[in-house]
């Protein structure tokens, strides 16, 4: 019996000296791939990113990688609070594990100078800016961003200018009488047409024709609407 017993200690203590030789993952290296990743994905951001990233429960335990890759999960956004996942590609040590981390960008934001109207032509003068944390993407930093844009709606003075509250200026406006324009085997078919909404630079507007028929075409820069066949 006691030999018995014996042996099942000395199994025991086999598997645990077993277990404990398996090499762990580093904490450190999985934050420090995931500080790289989160540096390379915002160095289009303007002015300065802090990043942030959580430290990882000491009860986390991974078998050590050779491949380590770090993704955004699906909806995520490299702002604010967040959340980066890192993956094991190795064969047979396969594993994911997301990590919390936080990202703040101080950056001058565009602020408009005094209160403008809804279809106001935002010009250099109009526009300031202020030293603050991005919340969130879409806001402008640079002022070629808004100048010659148009506003969408009224605003007061100190608003702070984002992309989706402005537009490009139309080129283009409905019941306008446009230059149809058909390329075909390298030579263009010009014809006349009235525009059925209106359209900046770069969008697609309906014409209709003289005869009456109604075509799709893109915008160009001078108000002619070129349609592809």
């Amino acid at each position: 019996m006691k030999n018995i017993l014996q042996w099942i200690l000395l199994g025991a203590l086999l598997c645990s000296m077993s277990v404990w030789a398996v090499p762990q993952q580093s904490h450190a290296e999985i934050r420090t791939a995931i500080t790289a990743f989160v540096h390379e994905q915002t160095l289009h951001l303007p002015g300065q990113v802090t990043i942030t990233v959580n430290e990882i429960d000491r009860r986390v335990s991974l078998p050590a990688c050779p491949a380590l890759e770090a993704f955004l999960p699906p909806g995520g956004q490299l702002l604010g609070n967040s959340t980066v996942g890192v993956r094991c590609t190795a064969n047979m040590k396969k594993w994911t594990l997301f990590v919390p981390v936080q990202i703040k960008v101080s950056a001058n934001l565009l602020i408009t100078n005094r209160s403008l109207q809804q279809g106001y032509v935002l010009r250099a003068e109009d526009i300031g800016s202020q030293q603050s944390e991005l919340a969130q993407t879409g806001i402008l930093t640079d002022p070629l961003q808004a100048i010659g844009k148009v506003l969408k709606f009224s605003v007061g003075a100190g608003q702070v200018l984002k992309q989706d509250m402005l537009r490009a200026p139309y080129a283009v406006r409905q019941g306008q009488i446009v230059q149809i324009q058909v390329e075909r085997q390298g030579f263009k078919i010009h014809a006349d047409g009235q525009a059925l909404s209106n359209a900046a630079e770069g969008e697609t507007v309906q014409v209709k024709t003289l005869s009456g028929q109604v075509v799709s075409g893109v915008v160009q820069p001078d108000g002619a609407v070129n349609i592809r066949p």
